[in-house]
């Protein structure tokens, strides 16, 4: 599958799109990037005068590039079924451990390996490494896919 057939799939758009590149994508997982630009609004407040991205943006970055684009991945591979407009994406749980912190204009890799995917359900287990290859966050994601009724 094209990956960035997977990315225009994304039912995000700017300001909350939090991927910029698909680099792999398999049965058991994917792998993408996203530079957070000094210039997002939520730098401005967090935190003064040393902004510092937001545990919870780390958490939605991890979330769309290793559940939601590992999903359309795999709906279309595992189930061929494909994502439409009426496919909902719900996000479930997160446990993540938050290491070091992330700064604008900081370059972060996703990497997500699938632990199972089944009646709808897609649970991973995700790492975000900054540029120079330091573990910054990781922890286990999960969501349902579902369609509209």
């Amino acid at each position: 599958m094209d990956l960035d057939y997977i990315k225009a799939q994304l039912p995000y758009c700017s300001p909350f799109l939090f991927v910029d590149e698909l680099i792999f994508a398999d049965e058991n997982g994917i792998s993408g990037t996203y530079t957070f630009k000094e210039d997002l609004d939520f730098y401005k407040g967090h935190f003064k005068n040393n902004p510092v991205t937001p545990g919870v943006i780390l958490t939605e970055t991890m979330a769309q590039i290793g559940m939601v684009c590992l999903g359309i991945y795999l709906l279309d591979k595992d189930l061929n079924k494909e994502f439409t407009k009426d496919t909902l994406i719900a996000f479930t749980s997160a446990d993540i451990q938050f290491i070091k912190p992330v700064y604008p204009n900081e370059k972060v890799t996703v990497i997500s390996k699938k632990i199972f995917f089944r009646f709808g359900k897609l649970k991973c287990d995700v790492s975000m490494k900054n540029e120079a290859g330091q573990e910054v966050c990781k922890g286990t994601i999960a969501g349902m896919i579902t369609t509209k009724l």
